[in-house]
C-alpha cells in the first residue's frame, strides 16, 4: 500500500519549482566553488541533491501536496545534505584565510559569496521545512502551531482562502536574518526558530567578517 494520503478535497499546495530552483542553485554553486574550498570528493554532494531532488519531483510533481513520511524523510535528508556540503566548505575557507593561504581577491569573495548565498538558501529550506509542519500540513490547514509570525497574518482578513506562507517567505526570512542579522518584518515565537535563525547569523556574520578582513589585507592597491 502507498505511504501516501490524499484526497480529492485536499487545497492545492505551493508550487515545486521555487523550492527546486533554489535547491539547483546551490548545487551550481558548489560546482563551480574552486576544488580547495569545494567540499571533500566534491561531486559528491551535488549528485546527491540532484538525485534526491528528482526523486522527489517524480514523487510528488506541480504542487506539493501529498502527505507521504517517506517524501518528507527524503526532503530532510537534502537539506541535510546541502548544510554538511556548505558547512564543509566554510570550514575549508575559514582555515585558508586563518592560516594566511596565498588567496587572490577575487577568488576570496566568489568563495565567501558562494557560501554565503548558499547558507541563506539551506537556511530558508530548514524554516520552509518545519514550520507549521512543513508545505503539506500548511496547505490542508492542519493547524499546527506556527514558528513564525509573518506581516501578512497581522492585516485584516480577506476575502478568499487565508493566507500561508509559501517557499518565497521563507527564503526572503533567511536573506533579511543574514543581511540585518536580526529579524525584520518576520519574527519567531518559537525556540527551535530563535535557535535556527540565531545559528544562522552567527554562520554569516564569521563569514563575512573573516572574508572582508582577509580580502582588505589582500586588496590590490
Amino acid at each position: 500500500m502507498s505511504d501516501v494520503e490524499g484526497s480529492a478535497a485536499t487545497p492545492a499546495g505551493e508550487r515545486r519549482w521555487p523550492m527546486a530552483a533554489a535547491v539547483l542553485t546551490a548545487v551550481v554553486l558548489q560546482v563551480i566553488l574552486p576544488r580547495r574550498v569545494a567540499a571533500p570528493i566534491y561531486w559528491l554532494f551535488p549528485l546527491m541533491e540532484l538525485g534526491m531532488l528528482a526523486a522527489l519531483i517524480i514523487g510528488d510533481p506541480g504542487r506539493i501536496d501529498q502527505r507521504s513520511p517517506t517524501l518528507r524523510r527524503l526532503t530532510i535528508l537534502l537539506i541535510a545534505v546541502m548544510t554538511l556540503a556548505n558547512t564543509l566548505s566554510a570550514v575549508i575557507l575559514i582555515q585558508d584565510i586563518i592560516q594566511g593561504d596565498h588567496l587572490r581577491f577575487e577568488v576570496l569573495l566568489g568563495r565567501g559569496a558562494s557560501i554565503w548565498v548558499t547558507n541563506v538558501i539551506v537556511f530558508s529550506l530548514w524554516f520552509w521545512e518545519f514550520d507549521r509542519g512543513g508545505p503539506v500540513e500548511r496547505a490542508r490547514r492542519t493547524g499546527i502551531r506556527a514558528s513564525f509570525i509573518f506581516p501578512e497574518e497581522t492585516m485584516p482578513p480577506r476575502d478568499g482562502p487565508a493566507w500561508e506562507p509559501t517557499y518565497p517567505d521563507y527564503l526572503f526570512l533567511a536573506f533579511t536574518n543574514s543581511t540585518a542579522f536580526s529579524p525584520t518584518d518576520t519574527l519567531p515565537i518559537a525556540t527551535w526558530a530563535k535557535m535556527t535563525m540565531m545559528l544562522q547569523a552567527g554562520i554569516s556574520l564569521t563569514v563575512a567578517i573573516l572574508v572582508v578582513a582577509r580580502a582588505v589585507n589582500i586588496l590590490p592597491g
